[in-house]
């Protein structure tokens, strides 16, 4: 557990911090709902300031909580789907196993074998990934590209099925789903950076919602106790 205190000189607890980082990554809550729920509880936050919040810890929680994470099986499923930034249609790259767990993720301004080879290169090292037996994609040319440069730059494990279909993997296809409701009720991510840094904790979130961690009780209430500890407090 990271020990590590990120709280430090902060006008506000911890726990409250936290509390209302995990609920607007997890649940379709705007910032002044929470300022709202907050003021419920005698404390009067400013909008900006759980934004801030939630810009700078979600990625952290998203890196701690990566090395508590089960090991996914090697039946990969990839896919890109649209996320609007700025009033422009980016690509968030995604990859689950065949049981629907989050692999990992990455989003693009391009939608070529660039972006892709990208992809493919951070999902690799992820710490909860081992050697993909098989990896299925769509019909994208830019995928084969991708996976031929890695190969002869010897990044891609050798022997690895690549299996394209014409259409789009269903279990990937529904696991974008949430990603995509949790952003639109956002009204708009305003750019590249903020829009990376709140979908980096939107798919921790999601991932530990769908019981990803290495805990024998997977309850809400254990769960919550889990990212608390992950950050040195207790719940």
């Amino acid at each position: 557990m990271e020990k590590q205190n990120s709280f430090k000189w902060k006008h506000y607890q911890p726990g409250i911090i936290m509390l209302n980082v995990r609920w607007y990554l997890r649940y379709n809550l705007s910032f002044r709902d929470l300022v709202e729920m907050m003021e419920e509880r005698g404390l009067s936050i400013a909008h900006t300031t759980i934004m801030r919040w939630v810009h700078q810890y979600g990625p952290e929680l998203d890196e701690r909580v990566r090395r508590h994470l089960k090991i996914i099986n090697d039946s990969w499923r990839v896919d890109e789907t649209y996320i609007k930034v700025k009033r422009q249609w980016m690509y968030l790259y995604r990859a689950v196993d065949s049981e629907g767990n989050t692999i990992d993720f990455h989003l693009s301004k391009t939608r070529d074998h660039r972006a892709a080879k990208r992809f493919f290169k951070k999902a690799l090292w992820s710490f909860h990934v081992s050697k993909p037996r098989v990896i299925t994609v769509d019909k994208n040319l830019a995928y084969p590209i991708a996976i031929e440069e890695l190969n002869k730059e010897k990044k891609m494990p050798v022997g690895i099925q690549i299996r394209q279909v014409k259409y789009p993997n269903n279990i990937v296809e529904q696991d974008h789903r949430f990603i995509k409701k949790r952003v639109r009720s956002m009204l708009g991510l305003k750019s590249f950076r903020t829009a990376t840094s709140i979908i980096s904790g939107i798919e921790a979130m999601h991932m530990i919602k769908k019981g990803q961690l290495v805990l024998q009780d997977k309850s809400v209430r254990n769960q919550m106790k889990f990212i608390y500890q992950l950050f040195g407090m207790v719940a």
